[in-house]
């Protein structure tokens, strides 16, 4: 029997293309979560918001932004997670870190890069999802755009929790929230959007619309936070989930196939 989950959101303004500010202001977040959690999730690009600039701003893959990962997560004993500008063999990533509490990690490379602002041009794709065992969840972390492409996401893995980071754009706000409680129902898991607030570099504006919603659809965290920084923390309730699966049995009538 799986414990329960206990998670803190964190949806912020970030500074644009500023790892040591936004590295600063971070650790200054965490740091007044004074609940004891088991996970806690920053936005997309969390180091610099969402950049091309990756000639100036790219880190190696265990570089300075990833080592105050592992320090939150050492000094809050608990998986951190958030993604980073990652240059690897001459290719670059926009790179999720799952990081547990004794420095592990496992990586998730955002599959479907953003077309509309050219991010193919500079990004290499990742191929295939990630799912990482924490407390006998099986969790599926994924990156902003993914959140468009359901048959990426279908939840052929068995996964209970799925975890979106992003840096989307408010004039798409509606899109975010349905399309986060749509993957919610149709995959009957927890799932998590963490994205930010605030204007970029480029002019473009954030309303947050962070958000957990449980296996049913309904959206458990504070349905009000929007154009706001804060941190929330919420119960995920492992066997509450388990009765809702085995009451409706929807997952077990899902069709079978392989994603080439």
């Amino acid at each position: 029997m799986k414990p329960n989950l206990k998670v803190a959101i964190i949806q912020s303004e970030l500074i644009w293309e500023n790892p040591v500010e936004n590295r600063k202001l971070f650790d200054k977040k965490i740091n007044k979560i004074k609940k004891q959690v088991d996970l806690v999730i920053l936005p997309e690009m969390f180091s610099t918001g969402f950049s091309m600039n990756v000639q100036n701003l790219a880190e190696a893959p265990e570089g300075e932004s990833f080592v105050y990962l592992q320090k939150w997560a050492s000094e809050k004993n608990a998986c951190v997670v958030g993604s980073l500008m990652i240059k690897e063999n001459k290719n670059y990533y926009n790179r999720l870190y799952f990081v547990f509490p004794d420095g592990s990690y496992q990586t998730y490379n955002k599959r479907h890069l953003f077309t509309l602002a050219k991010e193919e041009e500079t990004y290499t794709p990742g191929k295939e999802k990630s799912i990482i065992n924490f407390k006998g969840w099986k969790i599926c972390p994924l990156i902003c755009y993914d959140l468009r492409f359901p048959v990426f996401v279908r939840n052929v893995e068995n996964y209970d929790l799925l975890i979106f980071v992003a840096n989307w754009p408010e004039i798409r706000t509606d899109a975010w929230d349905t399309l986060l409680k749509a993957r919610a129902i149709e995959n009957m898991t927890y799932t998590i959007g963490v994205n930010r607030v605030g204007e970029d570099g480029k002019g473009f504006d954030y309303s947050g619309h962070s958000a957990i919603y449980n296996t049913l659809g309904q959206q458990i965290s504070n349905p009000f936070n929007h154009h706001t920084s804060f941190t929330e923390v919420i119960e995920l309730d492992a066997q509450q989930q388990e009765r809702w699966r085995s009451k409706f049995g929807f997952l077990r009538d899902r069709d079978e196939f392989e994603l080439l």
